[in-house]
């Protein structure tokens, strides 16, 4: 391996012979070229579903209502479901191992000032989970808390986009707002991954929420995310028994398509799961498809190259060269020439990746790229196929009698 005679040779057969060089390596370059785009453009793919459930938590179970469709138990159709306090706490008691994080919600839009400056604004009541449930993250100063709730206090959390509207002058921690005519304090300031629209929006104190409304106990949504230690089909059944169970509570046919409606991230995760192993399934065919070519190209090569050297061969055996040296001659040429071209085509396969960029988002393809241990993978894998491929004509040629190798033609 470290015999620099030998090294000096294979440079030498490699650039007298420089068209059967490129030939050899070309397949290889191939093969990796579009196994390392493919694989890029597949995570590229996935990436744009994963991005699908940004913005909230991933696990999120939402529950909210429509008019129901069908008359039942003596109800009439079209008749208004409300969701209330006690929903949310039967719902939450029942199902409680299941669950992670649970906040229920009412929303309103309010005008707020502060000083000589106003707008209206959705104001969000809510509990401490929602900051969870809604993937925010807290700038300055803290979120809501349960002393909050059981208080009833006059206290906000406000996005970034609120603070950049509203308080302009210095550290908004402190600072008092005006909703609805009544004065909140603000505690703190937070910024969310759903973009500028929920970073417009002032969470305060349900129970605050609720008595500003004349002290109903009325909720819009109720919001939870399910454990997860929960498999996917565990959570899609979560849901269905939530839907379950509110419909009977609330007199409504169980084959109603309104009344209650349940939507789980988990349906559409058992979708997107779907999709992404046949996507990996037909990604990963097509990959070693492209690299099963390239071994065959590199075997049909070598078994050429060693054809074309037979009788070099043969005066190799004459003089004195042992069938291993002679293998080894063959099986390091074929390895040098898989390894340079290996590593020409994963280059080509990263630049094009990196020229593709963004510019195919328009067609769900975001930031595509490979991870190097599946570039490394394949080379290796690469490597060893183009080893073996080198050795068999290699080995079976050391085989041959010098005097049958000296008359072949």
């Amino acid at each position: 391996m470290f015999d620099i005679d030998r090294w000096q040779e294979i440079w030498s057969s490699m650039r007298s012979n420089s068209l059967r060089t490129i030939l050899s390596g070309f397949t290889v370059t191939l093969g990796l070229f579009i196994f390392v785009v493919l694989f890029g453009i597949g995570n590229g793919l996935q990436k744009s579903f994963s991005s699908g459930f940004m913005g909230d938590a991933a696990n999120l179970i939402s529950i909210f209502t429509t008019p129901t469709s069908e008359a039942f138990a003596g109800m009439q159709a079209n008749r208004t479901i409300t969701l209330k306090n006690d929903d949310y706490t039967s719902v939450t008691k029942d199902h409680q191992p299941e669950i992670e994080f649970q906040a229920p919600s009412y929303t309103s839009n309010m005008l707020v000032k502060y000083k000589n400056e106003s707008g209206n604004y959705q104001i969000s009541g809510s509990t401490k989970d929602e900051e969870k449930i809604e993937d925010r993250s807290i700038m300055e100063g803290r979120y809501l808390n349960d002393r909050d709730i059981e208080n009833h206090q006059n206290v906000a959390v406000i996005g970034r986009l609120v603070q950049k509207d509203l308080i302009k002058d210095g550290n908004p921690i402190g600072k008092t707002l005006t909703i609805n005519g009544s004065n909140f304090t603000v505690i703190g300031v937070f910024t969310d991954t759903g973009g500028d629209w929920d970073e417009r929006v002032i969470s305060i104190p349900i129970s605050t929420l609720q008595k500003m409304k004349k002290s109903s106990d009325t909720l819009n949504t109720i919001n939870l995310t399910y454990a997860k230690n929960l498999t996917t089909e565990q959570a899609v059944k979560l849901g269905e028994n939530l839907e379950k169970d509110l419909k009977q509570k609330h007199r409504i046919s169980p084959e109603d398509k309104g009344g209650i409606i349940v939507r789980n991230a988990a349906d559409n995760m058992k979708d997107t799961l779907q999709f992404m192993l046949v996507l990996t399934i037909i990604v990963g065919v097509i990959g070693i498809g492209t690299l099963t070519a390239g071994v065959l190209g590199i075997s049909n090569i070598m078994v050429f190259i060693v054809k074309e050297r037979t009788k070099e061969i043969g005066i190799r055996k004459a003089i004195g060269a042992k069938p291993s040296s002679i293998v080894g001659l063959i099986l390091q040429e074929s390895i040098v020439v898989t390894v340079l071209a290996g590593i020409i085509g994963i280059l080509l396969g990263v630049f094009s990746l990196y020229l593709i960029g963004n510019r195919l988002e328009e067609y769900f393809i975001t930031d595509p790229s490979v991870t190097p241990g599946i570039i490394i993978t394949a080379f290796f894998c690469l490597v060893i196929a183009g080893a073996i491929a080198g050795f068999v004509p290699a080995y079976k040629a050391s085989k041959i009698k010098p005097i049958e190798a000296l008359r072949a033609d």
